[in-house]
């Protein structure tokens, strides 16, 4: 199939939503047809609006024990044919980690949602953070790559549960939208467009499900109850997907194929802005809620003359490691402001030629404009 234009499953137009609820309305117009979950804050908000809407377009919405539960029934819709997703925060995302490994193994396209907030353990339920970036991309065992997005306002919500789902089914991936509390329960005018660009997963008839002859290949992927002979395992799998766990070969061939898929494609799926960076001293770089404080002070300084500019990262994993290098050689430094310790400016350090700056806040609250334009002064 592909990509193909359908009719939005909201009527266009302007619409008043939280984060939260805006994911749910960009996961429903992507196709998603299938939601497993546990409530956690704060998340919760994307299953109980979900659970209402999926009414209307014929979803089948399940509310599961717990996260493991939750992962693993995904995964099994999908399989069946299904786009599905799940939402959590920091603590259910962890219980999915084994599962997700699973996927990522099995080439399972799913979505799911971590709406962020501040760790470890239960830490604090209602505050905000960005502390789950490292989990995302390392969070399970072994060698594999997955795709993780961060939207910075309720509009890009929206629009990247869309893209999570699109890609998702083009590379056969778990796509992470990495929110945060701050976004998720945020109230902003979004729009929804009268058509939404949708991919739907590409199927072929007696294709092997896992594997092709090129290295860096996506198979298509057939469904449960179409009359293939179809075996999904967790185990090492040759391409027709029969455990072939004592050959050496067969599990080089299959690690290094499901993470080249992504990042040999890592310039189409990789997406940034940038704003003044022709003429800077000190580039900002910053993703999520976070960047919109970074946006401000920047701008604010801009009018001081200060020669400072911004890289928004709306793609975390794949890394952007090229434009990062990109920068580093025009800048004499690199700013990164984080709801963590530093988690991003870990691996800007590998790939900027010049100074590395971080800036950590670790206490459940934003990042303000004013706090990133008083450490910018102190060090342009």
């Amino acid at each position: 199939m592909g990509y193909r234009n359908i009719k939005s499953t909201f009527p266009a137009g302007h619409y008043y939503f939280s984060g939260n609820e805006a994911l749910t309305e960009g996961a429903i117009a992507a196709g998603c047809r299938y939601y497993a979950g546990y409530p956690i804050t704060p998340s919760s908000e994307i299953m109980e609006r979900i659970s209402v809407r999926f009414k209307d377009v014929n979803g089948v919405f399940m509310q599961m024990e717990d996260e493991l539960a939750s992962i693993c029934s995904v995964i099994g819709a999908v399989w069946a044919g299904a786009k599905a997703m799940t939402a959590t925060s920091g603590p259910g995302f962890s219980l999915m980690q084994e599962a997700i490994g699973y996927a990522a193994l099995t080439e399972t396209p799913l979505v799911i949602a971590d709406i962020q907030r501040a760790g470890p353990g239960t830490g604090q339920a209602t505050r905000v953070a960005s502390g789950d970036l490292m989990q995302a991309k390392w969070g399970s065992h072994g060698d594999y790559s997955i795709i993780a997005l961060s939207p910075w306002s309720v509009q890009e919500m929206y629009d990247q549960a869309i893209n999570a789902f699109n890609l998702a089914e083009q590379y056969r991936v778990p796509v992470f939208v990495m929110g945060e509390e701050a976004i998720g329960h945020l109230r902003e005018r979004i729009e929804v467009k009268a058509k939404t660009t949708v991919f739907d997963r590409i199927k072929k008839k007696g294709a092997p499900p896992f594997g092709t002859n090129q290295d860096d290949a996506i198979p298509p992927m057939p469904s449960f109850g179409e009359g293939e002979k179809l075996l999904v395992t967790g185990s090492t799998h040759n391409e027709i997907g029969i455990r072939k766990t004592d050959d050496p070969n067969v599990h080089s061939r299959l690690v290094n194929r499901i993470n080249k898929k992504i990042l040999n494609n890592r310039d189409r799926i990789i997406q940034t802005d940038s704003y003044h960076l022709k003429d800077v001293e000190v580039i900002v770089v910053s993703y999520g809620f976070t960047a919109r404080s970074a946006l401000f002070a920047v701008e604010q300084l801009r009018k001081e003359g200060k020669k400072v500019g911004l890289l928004r990262l709306k793609t975390i994993w794949p890394f952007a490691d090229k434009i990062i290098f990109d920068i580093g050689q025009k800048a004499k430094k690199i700013f990164v402001p984080e709801m963590n310790r530093g988690q991003i400016a870990g691996e800007i350090m590998k790939y900027a030629t010049c100074e590395v700056i971080p800036y950590n806040q670790t206490n459940g609250e934003i990042i303000h404009p004013h706090r990133i334009i008083k450490e910018l002064r102190s060090i342009l």
